[in-house]
């Protein structure tokens, strides 16, 4: 049996995969309220268990790169899935600070593991112009998680409370595991399914091609020898500085909407799926407008292009809440965090792909989690921060934020000269 357009089903069970994630990850913040009162724990506590979750988060990518390095993308993503999907659904035993601590902190591993099994699957499945596309669809997740997350959870807990709701988001994620065990029996140089049309388009402008046609055996990359090249550092510092745009709303949004307008939480769910839903459409259109300028331009020139006009998007929207959001206009505030997330997914699509557009299949994952650890770090800087100054006004965290997607952006262009695979073998 041969299927046409395996890696298309591939990715979107990554997508799907995805919204899975970020419901889940969702649903605290959504659930806390009512969590937090029947656990005895106030907001201060809330701060502690999302630096928890980033704590282990911060750690699983680097974990998770090296596990899907090690054992593929296949039996990686199923170890990530279940374990998220086993603490999420655990959280409904918990009793406490402590119980609540070890539950978050295996939902941090977990979910570390989906963006580098992405990033690596990405590269394993699709030839280098389909790439930002194929990664904006699998980004759009999250933004489409997002926007689906406070419809879903609202009505669960309405009909079950909070402690059911948790449960029933673990069964959908362990269930997931069944479409994808069926459908991705290998990589498509190995895969059954693949047609041989799609086998050799894959292939074309693999790095590491010449190895897998002559079926040498490559070995990753030391971590000191990924770290040896500038450019690596380029990934790592840019996923560093624009890293908190995505965690601020996805943290901080909703508790930020309830205590500036008031809002309850039927009304954040009414709202807030408006500037996710940018965000999705900022995914695809990134990926889809660099595809379109790799058939005229470098991938070099397509990807940095791409980069500035996301980092772009972000610092007007930033600059425009600061100016023009005031307590009496929530919908302005909505509209331009749509602006914010649509340019941050814009980017970061094709930030995150650059890890396969340098180095080879096996040393892929290892970058891509690395780079994830460190974006993991900024975020609990800046949950910390925002829980220090945020009392009086978010303001200086806005203007934080906005320093932080410049530094970014230029990461990119002063330590990647120019993106091209990083020509460095090592066989056995």
């Amino acid at each position: 049996m041969k299927i046409q357009g395996l890696r298309w089903w591939i990715i979107i069970l990554i997508f799907i995969a995805t919204v899975i994630n970020y419901i889940d990850r969702t649903s605290f913040a959504l659930l806390w309220p009512e969590m937090g009162k029947d656990l005895g724990m106030d907001n201060s506590d809330y701060a502690i268990m999302l630096n928890v979750f980033m704590a282990t988060y911060a750690i699983g990518k680097f974990l998770s790169g090296k596990l899907y390095d090690t054992i593929g993308t296949r039996l990686g993503f199923v170890v990530s899935i279940v374990v998220w999907s086993l603490a999420s659904a655990f959280h409904a035993f918990a009793r406490g600070i402590i119980s609540l601590s070890i539950v978050r902190g295996l939902l941090g591993l977990g979910e570390a593991g989906n963006w580098p099994g992405a990033v690596k699957s990405n590269g394993e499945w699709f030839p280098v112009k389909e790439r930002a596309i194929a990664q904006g669809i699998f980004n759009s997740g999250a933004s489409i998680g997002n926007v689906i997350a406070p419809f879903v959870i609202v009505f669960l807990y309405a009909r079950f409370g909070w402690k059911t709701t948790y449960i029933i988001l673990g069964t959908v994620g362990l269930l997931w595991v069944i479409p994808w065990l069926f459908l991705n029996k290998s990589t498509p140089e190995k895969h059954p399914w693949v047609t041989q049309e799609e086998r050799d388009l894959i292939l074309a402008d693999r790095i590491d091609k010449n190895e897998v046609e002559s079926k040498t055996k490559v070995k990753s990359l030391s971590v000191a020898q990924i770290l040896s090249y500038k450019q690596s550092w380029g990934v790592l510092m840019c996923r560093f500085f624009i890293e908190p745009i995505w965690w601020f709303f996805a943290g901080w949004m909703p508790i930020y909407l309830n205590k500036t307008f008031e809002l309850s939480i039927e009304q954040i769910a009414a709202t807030m799926w408006i500037s996710y839903l940018m965000a999705a459409a900022g995914s695809i259109v990134g990926g889809w407008f660099s595809g379109y300028l790799m058939k005229t331009k470098s991938v070099d020139a397509a990807r940095k292009l791409t980069i500035t006009i996301g980092g772009l998007l972000v610092f007007i929207g930033f600059v425009s809440i600061i100016q023009f959001v005031g307590e009496n206009n929530f919908m302005t505030f909505i509209y331009l965090a749509g602006v914010v997330l649509f340019g941050f997914q814009f980017a970061i699509g094709n930030v995150q792909t650059i890890s396969s557009d340098l180095f080879r299949g096996p040393s892929v994952g290892t970058l891509a989690g690395l780079a994830g650890t460190i974006a993991a770090v900024s975020p609990m800087i800046m949950n910390w921060f925002i829980g220090q100054i945020t009392t009086a006004s978010y303001t200086p965290a806005f203007i934080a934020i906005t320093v932080s997607v410049i530094l970014g952006v230029l990461s990119i262009f002063i330590l990647i000269k120019t993106i091209e695979p990083v020509r460095k073998t090592i066989t056995d």
